[in-house]
């Protein structure tokens, strides 16, 4: 399969894009830049150049491709409702080139969505009542819409962390990086909360799989572990940096990580992934989140 893939030179793209060339596939990856170009040549992929903002360019990639993969975002959390705008913005017109085919688009969604405080299912609908996570979620009932369209829609909920050897600005990352600068590893309240987690080599299976056997409107929980506790994550930092382990209120930890930030971090957000591993037949391999901090490269100079 021709696949078309958004964010193919991410720490998770790159991830995906050899699982599918390892699997047979060929890829069209999107390229922002020079360097994301040579990169994703490198991998043995074909390059089409341009961004998220350029919706025609997008159009095109998907119009010749089999199938679509996004997992491209604009991070830009000062302009978080923007940056979700924008996320529509090219679902739609790649979904406009996809109409009708029954070609699958998988796209990339959060578990962090879903409503807090409870173990949350992938026939749970994100959480309406915080603004917030709302907007966010408006590209899942987008991405449901256009199964309606004959398109073989998929929606992917990843776990907040994605972690791995190579990981130096997803979430744990994020989370050490604060520790260093501030000279404290935190957790919000008794840090019971959970985060569900996944090695990044197991995200991109799952892409994988979800691509060759997805149904139209699905969704699917990437988490290879359904909630670790956020002070035992705090308290390894802590261990491998030297450092104090404290913790805050979640006025204190939104002054400690940021507004955006400091709310996720005190959030608990257990997710079950039991229909995507019978449905997907996805069977993560790869070391835990704990395992990972521990033996994993997150420490080296």
């Amino acid at each position: 399969m021709r696949v078309f893939v958004t964010g193919a030179s991410g720490f998770i793209g790159k991830a995906v894009t050899r699982e599918l060339l390892r699997a047979g596939h060929t890829v069209l990856g999107l390229a922002r830049s020079e360097k994301a170009a040579e990169e994703l040549i490198a991998l043995g992929t074909e390059v089409q150049r341009g961004s998220l903002y350029d919706l025609e360019v997008l159009k095109d990639g998907a119009a010749a491709s089999e199938g679509v993969i996004h997992l491209a975002f604009v991070h830009d959390f000062a302009n978080f409702m923007q940056s979700c705008q924008t996320d529509q913005e090219a679902i739609r017109v790649m979904g406009d080139a996809l109409a009708g085919s029954n070609r699958p688009l998988i796209i990339t969604s959060g578990t962090m969505l879903l409503p807090h405080g409870r173990l949350g299912t992938e026939d749970d609908s994100y959480n309406t009542s915080s603004p917030t996570f709302a907007v966010r979620g408006q590209s899942e009932t987008l991405a449901k819409t256009l199964a309606s369209e004959g398109i073989r829609t998929a929606i992917m909920r990843l776990a907040p962390i994605n972690h791995g050897d190579g990981d130096n600005h997803m979430f744990m990352s994020t989370l050490i990086a604060t520790a260093r600068e501030k000279g404290v590893s935190v957790y919000v309240g008794d840090g019971l909360n959970h985060w569900p987690a996944v090695h990044y080599l197991d995200t991109a299976v799952s892409y994988r799989l979800a691509l060759e056997k997805a149904s139209a409107g699905s969704i699917y929980h990437i988490v290879a572990e359904e909630g670790v506790k956020m002070k035992d994550i705090a308290s390894m930092i802590g261990e491998k940096l030297g450092l104090p382990v404290e913790s805050k209120s979640m006025e204190e930890a939104q002054e400690h990580f940021g507004p955006f930030f400091g709310l996720v971090v005190g959030a608990d957000n257990l997710a079950s992934n039991k229909k995507t591993r019978e449905v997907l037949g996805w069977d993560p391999q790869q070391r835990t989140l704990l395992a990972d901090i521990q033996y994993g490269k997150y420490f080296e100079a």
